[in-house]
């Protein structure tokens, strides 16, 4: 298994290989708690960082791999996961999800989200049922409109079906940074739970309108690509930690980047995908400790903006 170097550092500082062969559950031993907000629509707490699974749960039920992805989702729950995000855009990804969860103990409850890509209102109810069936739920916690595609059609649609509990919450999402234009339109004029989006240390787009205008309406967000697919990564290849990663307990580029994203008074959640189980381990060691604030927030944009 491939590992980023600076994770493989993190995880031998940190003397934690030993502990993941024992499930994993060295932040529940250490008496740790994962840092949560709330979803603004209800009050419930989540965890703030959540579980993508774009390319990442693409494989066959009979794959291998498969055992090594329990073991990523086990990592996840024991670190106090809570939200994985699918869609039926991701290929296999829902029903590895729906495979993997009853074999998986959970430390918190799981909060499944997924979304409806598709046009027209019969397909996108035949979509949602086939999501119910791949994923093994009778509930969907979150539904969203993928990318925006014929969210007038569909929209109706995931208000009907939260008034029948088939859905906890709805929302809408974008990613690649794209359409914030035509988000930001819908979030003026609709009631949303929640919206998901792209935002990075990179790629901070989303602070000019889609997150000011959910912190005014109180929409949860949920962000992608915080890694920017991996360039953040490329970027800062052979550097050192800064002398302010330690103030946020930080010991990796990775845990820098989530914690810049979830501190953030607007965003509730990010949900990084990875299919390895060290880079799960780091990833879910940005939801613990200390968040960047407002100064320290300016002087990581001013470090990785002369980069």
């Amino acid at each position: 298994m491939h590992t980023d170097p600076s994770r493989r550092r993190f995880i031998a500082a940190a003397g934690l290989a030993p502990l993941l062969l024992y499930g994993g559950r060295w932040a529940e031993a250490l008496g740790r708690t994962p840092n949560t907000k709330p979803i603004p629509a209800s009050g419930e707490a989540l965890a703030i960082i959540g579980m993508g699974t774009s390319e990442t749960l693409d494989v066959a039920l009979d794959d291998p791999a498969l055992p090594e992805l329990g073991d990523v989702l086990r990592q996840f729950f024991a670190d106090g996961g809570q939200l994985i995000d699918s869609s039926p855009m991701y290929g296999n990804a829902e029903s590895v999800v729906g495979a993997l969860l009853p074999k998986v103990d959970t430390k918190t409850r799981p909060i499944i989200a997924t979304k409806v890509w598709t046009d027209g209102r019969e397909a996108g109810i035949e979509q949602m049922r086939t999501s119910l069936a791949r994923l093994g739920v009778e509930r969907i916690d979150l539904m969203q409109i993928h990318n925006l595609r014929d969210w007038r059609t569909h929209l109706p649609t995931l208000r009907e079906w939260k008034r029948e509990g088939r859905i906890r919450y709805l929302g809408i999402t974008t990613s690649h940074g794209r359409d914030h234009a035509a988000l930001a339109e819908i979030m003026r004029g609709e009631t949303l739970d929640f919206v998901q989006f792209s935002y990075s240390i990179a790629d901070r787009r989303a602070e000019t309108e889609l997150l000011p205008i959910a912190a005014d309406k109180g929409i949860a967000t949920l962000v992608n690509r915080p890694f920017e697919r991996g360039e953040l990564f490329r970027r800062t290849r052979g550097l050192a930690l800064p002398d302010w990663a330690a103030d946020i307990q930080c010991a990796s580029w990775g845990q820098v980047f989530l914690k810049y994203v979830v501190s953030h008074p607007a965003v509730t959640c990010t949900i990084p995908a990875t299919s390895k189980l060290t880079h799960m381990v780091d990833n879910m060691q940005a939801g613990f400790g200390p968040l960047p604030d407002a100064e320290l927030r300016t002087r990581m944009e001013s470090w990785f903006a002369a980069l």
